[in-house]
């Protein structure tokens, strides 16, 4: 069982009950899943691109992707309707765990410039989402190997019912949001 799951369990029940003022247990929001998603447009022209994409996803969270196709056709973009264009891959449990502990300790301090992550950035249903401009900040992706710098899309859904709920759960998860 990973680290930050046994402090959940521990020190962040304790506090949201603090703060909140919850009756029960059950009542304490929690991380369910995490949903990452990148979008591989130049996949069209190339298939091989696409391959090389899921690769580094799967590097990146230690599980298997599975490929997105386009929903529409669209002439302007050149894009038929099934044709692959990105993957994604949904996070739950224990790797779920690893993989916050790993971006919000050794991947995002990575990120040149960083002054934390937006605030704002909450749904309005207690999720977050997070914008990431290169794949590169992970260490587990080697630069030599890397074809194209990608970014990716990670999305942590909570069972928060408000998204003040939900910005405290992620600030207990140390998430480094922007003063």
């Amino acid at each position: 069982m990973s680290r930050l799951k046994d402090q959940y369990k521990n020190e962040i029940v304790d506090a949201m009950i603090k703060k909140f003022g919850y009756k029960n247990i059950m009542e304490v929001p929690k991380l369910s899943k995490v949903v990452i998603n990148m979008g591989v447009g130049e996949a069209k022209e190339n298939a091989k691109i696409l391959e090389s994409a899921m690769k580094d996803m799967e590097i990146i969270s230690g599980q298997k992707p599975v490929s997105t196709k386009a929903k529409n056709s669209i002439a302007n973009f050149k894009l038929r309707e099934g044709t692959p264009i990105g993957c994604k891959v949904t996070l739950r449990g224990d790797k779920m765990y690893e993989f916050v502990d790993r971006l919000v300790n050794l991947s995002l301090p990575r990120v040149r410039d960083f002054r934390g992550v937006n605030p704002n950035a909450f749904d309005g249903r207690g999720n977050y989402a997070l914008g990431i401009k290169e794949q590169i900040i992970f260490p587990e992706i080697e630069f030599d190997k890397v074809d194209k710098v990608r970014g990716m899309d990670i999305i942590f859904v909570t069972t928060a019912k408000t998204d003040e709920e939900a910005r405290e759960l992620l600030t207990l998860f140390n998430m480094p949001f922007a003063k």
